[in-house]
């Protein structure tokens, strides 16, 4: 067991998201706040690797939770972009928490990195079965090779690393931005916008039938904390909620939530990205007792009433 008093614990992407609920998770935990470093992206890249030698210095737990990340479009647009940013942010980062000897790296990963056609729901022994969804492969790819980077790690160097693979993540302080955001914010600022504007329909990508899971954002934390603390081996441990829903039953959901009374359209010109997306979730509950308390249903309560009341959507 990995314990946190009186430990040093580097959170990259702590002011994310997702970060954001780690540290918190932490500060639960009682892991002082003193103890606890948040590096912000525009003081410390970290596809530069004297900035990850630094923040890495005198550092016992490293949660790498950093990504350039986004849906479909972004996708897309910046493949490029994407592969090089996540391969070398983790690849520098691992190096550097090595050289300057880390007690524990923990590594997050993506379901992006599944094959397309995995068998549902997705075991972490099918993880190289086949080539990922086309749309989003080379984020996914490059996350996947801090998997082979982890393993080598610990093969030659006896360096204690894990590495996690979440669902998409959702909840309170989500990124709404259309450029950049998962379905799940996309589509409740679409509707809002939609609501506001009184117009009578929106339009969705795809035909709805791909499915997919998600995981409210403070299991998603609860998860990685409690992997940092019981998990010390080199398997990758899947974290999900074990549920799936359609994409078109998902913006139904949403619509009703909102009370928009018009018409969803669907763009079947745009793609659907992978057809299903479920994790096999029983690895994460065997080796560290993770299992999702949030249902779907308050999870995205709780992200709507959020949105409407911090994000000026007019």
């Amino acid at each position: 067991m990995f314990e946190f008093a009186g430990k040093k614990i580097l959170v990259t992407g702590g002011a994310g998201f997702l970060g954001n609920a780690v540290v918190k998770e932490l500060a639960k935990q009682g892991v002082n706040q003193t103890d606890i470093a948040v590096p912000r992206s525009r003081e410390f890249d970290l596809r530069e690797k004297n900035n990850c030698l630094l923040l890495t210095r005198d550092v016992d737990l490293v949660l790498h939770l950093a990504g350039n990340v986004g849906g479909i479009g972004k996708n897309q647009r910046l493949p490029g972009t994407l592969f090089y940013d996540n391969a070398i942010m983790g690849i520098e980062l691992m190096e550097a928490a090595r050289k300057n000897q880390v007690k524990k790296f923990v590594c997050l990963g993506t379901i992006c990195a599944y094959p397309k056609y995995t068998p549902v729901p997705f075991r972490e022994e099918d993880l190289w079965i086949g080539y990922p969804e086309e749309t989003n492969a080379s984020y996914g790819l490059a996350k996947k090779m801090l998997l082979v980077q982890a393993q080598a790690y610990r093969q030659e160097f006896g360096f204690n690393v894990i590495y996690l693979l979440p669902v998409n993540m959702y909840g309170p302080g989500d990124n709404f931005n259309p450029d950049s955001s998962h379905v799940i914010p996309a589509t409740i600022k679409k509707i809002c916008d939609a609501k506001t504007r009184g117009d009578e329909f929106v339009e969705m990508w795809g035909d709805g039938t791909p499915t997919r899971e998600f995981l409210y954002v403070e299991d998603a934390a609860r998860g990685i904390i409690l992997a940092a603390q019981y998990y010390d081996k080199a398997e990758p441990v899947n974290l999900g909620s074990g549920g799936e829903i359609s994409i078109k039953d998902l913006v139904t959901f949403i619509a009703g939530m909102l009370e928009f009374k018009g018409e969803i359209r669907w763009d079947t010109s745009k793609p659907n990205g992978q057809p299903r997306r479920l994790l096999d979730v029983s690895r994460a509950e065997k080796e560290f007792q993770f299992k999702a308390q949030v249902s779907f249903r308050d999870g995205l309560q709780k992200t709507i009433e959020w949105y409407l009341k911090n994000i000026n959507y007019e």
